[in-house]
C-alpha cells in the first residue's frame, strides 16, 4: 500500500507530461496548417500573376442575394420610362477604312480583244466599274530638309561692305540635326510605344540613317525641357479640379552611391472632365511628401488607394480636401478571400457587383440623375452591408478578417462617391493610368537619375493626356515642339485646345478604346 501513492504521482505526471506534449503537437500541427495555407494562397496569386490578370468574378454557384443584371434591367427601365420618346440611333459601326487617308485609284482593264462582243464580234464600251478598297501601308522615311538662306550684298562698292542674311525660325534645339517631327517621332516611340533606346537606333538605322541611343537620350532631355511650361501650365489646370484620381507605382533608380539601383515612384494625378489631363509626376521614395507638395494648393476630391501617406494629407487639409476610396480595391480583398470562407466572401462580392450594376445601368446620365439613382438604388445595399459587416465576427489575421478590416476602415471613404455624379465608384482611371509606366518599364527598365525622372514624367503627361483627349499624339507633339521655340501661346497648346483648333488630328481609336472599356466595366 505504500508504493500505490507513488505509482498514482507517477501516473499523474506521465499524465500531464502527455497532455502537455498533446497540446504543444496540436499547436504546431496548427501552426504548420495555418502557413501551409499562406503558402498555398501565396502560390495560387504567383499562378495568377504568371498567367496574367483575370477579372475578378462570382462563382455562379454560390447563393447570391440577387440575380445578376436583375437591378441593372430595372433601372434601365425606369431611365427608359423617363426619356422622352425618340427614335433608337442606329449602331454606327467602326470603319475599317476611313475617308481622310489618300487614295490611289488602280484601273483595271481588258484587251479590246478579250471584250468582243460574242454575237456582234463588237468591242465592249465600258457601262460601270466594279469597286472594292484595300488598306495599303507605305514605309515611313527619312528625309533631308536643306536650308537655303539667302545672302544680300549691295552692287555698289564701298569701303565697309555690309551683309545680310536670311534667318532661320527658332529651332527646338540650337543647331541641332533632328527636326520638330523626328524629335516628335522619338518621343512618340519611347513614351508612347515603349521602344527603348536601342529599338529605336535599330529603326532608324533600317532607313540608313545611323543615330546613336546617346544622341536619342539627349534630343529626349532637350525636348523635356522645352515642354516643361507646358506641363506646368496643365499640372495648374489639373489642381483646379473638383476630383483627382491618383495613383503610383514603382520604377527602379540607378543610385551611383550604393552601385546599383532602388526603387523609386512615379505618380500620375488625372483631372476631371473639365480639366482633362493626366500628370505624372516623380518621386526618389513613396513618402508623404511627395503627393503633399504635389497636392498642397488642391481643393477637392481626392480619390485613391488606402496608402497611408494620404491620411496626413486629408488632415492637414482641415477637409479642404475629402477623401474618395476604391470599391476595385475593396473587392480584391474579398475575393482573395473567397476560397478561404466562401460563403461570406461571396456575400459581399455579391452585393459589390450589384452596385457596379447600378453604375452600368445609368453611366450614360447626367451627374445629378447618377447621383439620384445611387441615393435610390446603392445607398440601401451599402446600409445593408454595414449592418451585416458590424454583426459579423471575423478572425483579424484572416484574409477575410483583413478584408473586413480594409472595408470597416474605409467605409467613409467607400461611400462617399454617393454624394455626388461627379465621382465615380473607383480609381480604375487612375490604375490604367499607370500601366503607361509598366509597359515603358519591361521596355526600359530603370531611370537613368532623378532628372531622367523628372523630365520622363512631363513627356509621359503630355502622351498621356493626348489619349485621354483622343488627340494623335505624333501631329500634336510635333505642333507642340515647333511651336513653343517660336512663342506660340501655352495654352493654345493644352490638348484638348488643340484639337478644337485641329479636328482633323482626332484619334478615333482612342474614343473606340474608351468605349470598349466603359461596356466592360
Amino acid at each position: 500500500m505504500d508504493e500505490l501513492p507513488a505509482d498514482i504521482d507517477e501516473l499523474r505526471e506521465l499524465v500531464l507530461k502527455l497532455a502537455s506534449s498533446n497540446d504543444q503537437l496540436a499547436q504546431t500541427v496548427s501552426t504548420q496548417q495555418a502557413k501551409l495555407e499562406k503558402q498555398e494562397h501565396r502560390i495560387a496569386e504567383l499562378l495568377a500573376a504568371l498567367r496574367g490578370k483575370q477579372r475578378e468574378r462570382i462563382d455562379p454557384d454560390q447563393l447570391l442575394l440577387f440575380e445578376i443584371g436583375e437591378l441593372e434591367k430595372l433601372i434601365e427601365e425606369e431611365l427608359e420610362e423617363s426619356k422622352p420618346r425618340r427614335g433608337r440611333k442606329k449602331r454606327r459601326s467602326r470603319r475599317m477604312i476611313p475617308d481622310n487617308l489618300p487614295h490611289v485609284e488602280v484601273l483595271h482593264e481588258l484587251p479590246e480583244q478579250e471584250r468582243l462582243c460574242p454575237i456582234d464580234g463588237k468591242p465592249m464600251p465600258v457601262i460601270r466599274y466594279e469597286i472594292s478598297k484595300q488598306l495599303d501601308y507605305v514605309a515611313a522615311q527619312m528625309r533631308v530638309i536643306v536650308h537655303k538662306r539667302a545672302v544680300y550684298a549691295c552692287p555698289e562698292k564701298h569701303d565697309q561692305a555690309t551683309l545680310l542674311t536670311a534667318p532661320k525660325p527658332p529651332e527646338p534645339i540650337a543647331k541641332g540635326l533632328a527636326t520638330a517631327g523626328l524629335l516628335a517621332q522619338v518621343v512618340v516611340g519611347k513614351f508612347g510605344d515603349h521602344l527603348p533606346g536601342y529599338r529605336l537606333e535599330d529603326i532608324f538605322s533600317r532607313h540608313g540613317v545611323h543615330i546613336r541611343r546617346s544622341t536619342i537620350y539627349d534630343w529626349l532631355a532637350a525636348v523635356s525641357d522645352l515642354v516643361e511650361p507646358l506641363y506646368e501650365l496643365m499640372k495648374s489646370r489639373c489642381l483646379q479640379s473638383r476630383v483627382i484620381h491618383t495613383d503610383d507605382t514603382q520604377v527602379k533608380l540607378i543610385d551611383h552611391a550604393i552601385g546599383g539601383t532602388r526603387m523609386a515612384r512615379f505618380w500620375a494625378y488625372l483631372g476631371d472632365r473639365g480639366h482633362p489631363y493626366t500628370v505624372y509626376d516623380f518621386t526618389q521614395t513613396r513618402e508623404r511628401a511627395g503627393p503633399e507638395q504635389f497636392l498642397k494648393n488642391y481643393e477637392g476630391y481626392l480619390q485613391a488607394d488606402a496608402y497611408g501617406g494620404y491620411d496626413g494629407i486629408y488632415l492637414q487639409s482641415q477637409g479642404k480636401i475629402a477623401e474618395v476610396s476604391c470599391w476595385a480595391h475593396c473587392r480584391r480583398y474579398w475575393h482573395k478571400a473567397r476560397e478561404q470562407d466562401p460563403a461570406r466572401a461571396h456575400h459581399v462580392l455579391g452585393v459589390i457587383a450589384r452596385l457596379y450594376e447600378v453604375e452600368r445601368a445609368a453611366s450614360e446620365s447626367d451627374r445629378e440623375i447618377l447621383r439620384s439613382i445611387r441615393e435610390q438604388h446603392a445607398l440601401p445595399l451599402l446600409r445593408d452591408l454595414k449592418r451585416w459587416l458590424d454583426d459579423e465576427e471575423f478572425l483579424p489575421k484572416s484574409l477575410i478578417g483583413k478584408a473586413a478590416t480594409y472595408t470597416r476602415n474605409q467605409w467613409e471613404g467607400l461611400n462617399r462617391y454617393i454624394e455626388s455624379g461627379e465621382l465615380s465608384i473607383d480609381n480604375n482611371r487612375a490604375e490604367r493610368a499607370m500601366k503607361n509606366v509598366a509597359l515603358g518599364r519591361k521596355a526600359w527598365l530603370f531611370v537613368g537619375s532623378t532628372e531622367a525622372g523628372h523630365r520622363a514624367s512631363r513627356l509621359m503627361s503630355l502622351i498621356a493626356s493626348c489619349k485621354e483627349n483622343h488627340v494623335e499624339p505624333w501631329a500634336y507633339m510635333r505642333a507642340v515642339i515647333s511651336g513653343l521655340p517660336r512663342g506660340v501661346a501655352v495654352e493654345t497648346l493644352l490638348p484638348d485646345r488643340w484639337l478644337a483648333d485641329n479636328p482633323e488630328h482626332r484619334w478615333e481609336i482612342a474614343d473606340q478604346r474608351k468605349k470598349e472599356r466603359e461596356a466592360k466595366s
